[in-house]
C-alpha cells in the first residue's frame, strides 16, 4: 500500500510538470508570434512599439503630409539627436512587410519641426526584419529642410533592412557637391539630407536601391560594430564644374564661385551633387538595447554593391578592425575605393571623373586590392589625370584592365600630388603629397604608372610604361 501511494504520487508528480510544461510552451509560442495584418499608416503605428509580431501593410500608396504633422498623428522626439521620429520601431524580434506598399513623405516636413531634424524611420529595437518598401520624397530637391533630415537610421543589433527603394530629395544648395559647405566649412550654408544610416551592432543593410537627389550621404556607418551592406546599389548624380561656372544667378554666383576650399572653383573637373555612396566615420552613438554607447565604426563588410555617380563609391578608411569589400563595382565616381587598410576582392571601378582607388592618409598601412579598372559609360573629364593614387605603405594592389578601358593622358600616381579639386594651392596639405613606400604594385593594365620623387622600395610589375623619379624603386615589365 504505501509502495502503490509513492508510485501514484510520483506519477501525479510526472503529469503535473507535463502539464505546466505544456502549458509554458503554449503561451510562450503564442508571445512569440502574432501575425496581422493592417490597412494604414495609423493602424500600424502601435505594432512599431511591440515585441515578438509579424505585421504586413495592405498594399497600396500611403502618405505623410505636413497636414498630418500638423495633427500631431507622427513626430516622436529622439532627444539625443535632436530630431523627430516619423516612424519609430523600437519593438523586437519582429517582421514588418511592405511589400506592394509606397511611402510618399512630402518635403515640407522636413520644416515642420522647429529646430529638430527630421528622421524618416527608424530602428531602435533589435533582431528585426524591414522588407520592400519604396520610400519616396515629394517635392523639389531643392526643399530644404530646417536642420537636416535623413531617410533611414538603423540602431539596435540584429535589424536587417531589405529590399528597400529609397528616393530621396530636400536638401540645400543642391547642385554644387561639397564645392560651397561641407560641415562647418561653408560659404554658402548647407541644410544636409543623407538617405541611410547604419549603427548598432550586427545590423545589415541589403538588396537596397538609393535614388540620390539631395546633397548628403548616400549609405554612412556611424557608431556601427560589424556592420553589413550587401547587394545595394546607390545611383547619384554627376556636374560639370565649367557648367557651375556658367551660372549668371544663384548661391554660387553669388559668392563669385568661391569654395569652401578657400579658393575659386577650378573649371575641368567633375563633382557629384551628393556625397559619398557607401562610407563610415570614426565617430558617432547609437542605442542598443536602451543603453547608448559613442564609439567609431569597426569591421564593415561590404558586398555586391553598385554605386555610380557619387564623390566615392566604398570609404572606409575611418573605420577600424577587418575592412572587407568583394564584388563592389564604382561607375562615374570622383572616387572609387578608399579603405585605408583592408581588402578589396574582385572589385571593378572605371576612372572616368577620377581614381579607381586612392589613398587617404600617408599613414595608410596594408591596403590589399584588387581592381579591375572598366570601360567608362561617361564622356571622360578626369580632371586629375589619375587612375589611381597610392601612398603609404606595407599594400599589396593588382589593377587589370583591358585595352578598351585605356583612356589617353592618365596615369597611375604613386606619391605625390593629387591633382583632386580639393587640395590645390596647398589647401589640405595632410591630405595631399605622401610618401609611398614598402609596397607591392602589379600593374596588368597599359596605363603608365608614375613613381613620384615621395616614393621609395616600391616594387612594381607593369604593362604600362613606367617613369621613376623616386629613389630603390624595383620595376619589371
Amino acid at each position: 500500500m504505501i509502495l502503490f501511494e509513492k508510485r501514484f504520487k510520483n506519477a501525479a508528480s510526472i503529469r503535473l510538470k507535463e502539464f505546466v510544461l505544456f502549458c509554458s510552451v503554449f503561451f510562450i509560442s503564442q508571445s512569440v508570434f502574432c501575425s496581422v495584418k493592417v490597412n494604414s499608416l495609423i493602424d500600424l503605428l502601435p505594432y512599431l512599439k511591440q515585441d515578438n509580431v509579424d505585421v504586413k501593410l495592405a498594399p497600396g500608396i500611403y502618405g505623410i503630409t505636413t497636414d498630418d504633422i500638423a495633427k500631431g498623428t507622427f513626430g516622436t522626439t529622439d532627444f539625443e539627436d535632436r530630431a523627430k521620429i516619423l516612424l519609430q520601431f523600437s519593438g523586437n524580434n519582429s517582421t514588418y512587410d511592405f511589400t506592394g506598399v509606397t511611402l510618399t513623405i512630402e518635403t515640407g516636413v522636413f520644416k515642420c519641426f522647429g529646430k529638430y531634424r527630421v528622421h524618416e524611420l527608424v530602428v531602435t529595437g533589435s533582431n528585426n526584419v524591414l522588407k520592400n518598401l519604396t520610400m519616396i520624397d515629394l517635392g523639389s530637391e531643392q526643399d530644404r529642410p530646417n536642420k537636416g533630415a535623413l531617410g533611414v537610421c538603423m540602431d539596435g543589433r540584429d535589424n536587417r533592412i531589405e529590399g528597400f527603394h529609397m528616393t530621396v530629395k530636400g536638401s540645400y544648395p543642391y547642385g554644387y557637391g561639397d564645392a560651397f559647405g561641407k560641415g562647418k566649412r561653408n560659404v554658402i550654408r548647407h541644410y544636409k539630407h543623407s538617405a541611410f544610416l547604419v549603427r548598432g551592432l550586427r545590423n545589415h543593410a541589403k538588396n537596397c536601391h538609393i535614388i540620390h537627389r539631395s546633397y548628403g550621404h548616400a549609405i554612412f556607418m556611424q557608431a556601427a560594430s560589424y556592420p553589413t551592406i550587401e547587394g545595394c546599389v546607390v545611383e547619384g548624380k554627376m556636374r560639370k564644374t565649367d557648367d557651375i561656372l556658367a551660372e549668371t544667378s544663384g548661391p554660387a554666383f553669388d559668392v563669385d564661385f568661391m569654395t569652401a576650399w578657400g579658393y575659386k572653383l577650378p573649371a575641368g573637373y567633375m563633382l557629384s551633387l551628393g556625397e559619398a555612396g557607401i562610407r563610415a566615420y570614426n565617430g558617432g552613438k547609437t542605442i542598443i538595447d536602451g543603453k547608448q554607447y559613442k564609439r567609431g565604426t569597426d569591421n564593415p563588410t561590404v558586398l555586391n554593391c553598385t554605386v555610380k555617380h557619387m564623390r566615392t563609391g566604398v570609404t572606409l578608411a575611418h573605420a577600424t578592425g577587418k575592412k572587407y569589400v568583394e564584388a563592389c563595382v564604382a561607375i562615374g565616381c570622383e572616387n572609387g575605393f578608399s579603405l585605408g587598410s583592408g581588402d578589396v576582392v574582385n572589385c571593378k571601378a572605371d576612372c572616368a571623373f577620377g581614381p579607381v582607388y586612392a589613398s587617404t592618409y600617408e599613414s595608410d598601412l596594408g591596403y590589399n586590392a584588387d581592381i579591375t579598372i572598366i570601360p567608362a559609360i561617361d564622356e571622360y573629364c578626369n580632371g586629375s589625370g589619375c587612375v589611381a593614387y597610392i601612398g603609404g605603405h606595407g599594400h599589396k594592389i593588382t589593377l587589370r584592365a583591358g585595352a578598351e578601358a585605356v583612356e589617353k593622358g592618365l596615369s597611375i600616381k604613386v606619391g605625390g600630388d593629387k591633382g583632386n579639386i580639393r587640395l590645390k594651392h596647398g589647401n589640405f596639405p595632410k591630405q595631399n603629397n605622401f610618401k609611398a613606400f614598402s609596397f607591392e604594385l602589379n600593374n596588368l593594365t597599359n596605363y603608365p604608372v608614375e613613381l613620384s620623387t615621395k616614393s621609395s622600395e616600391v616594387r612594381v610589375k607593369s604593362r604600362g610604361k613606367v617613369f621613376d623619379k623616386g629613389s630603390d624603386n624595383h620595376v619589371n615589365k
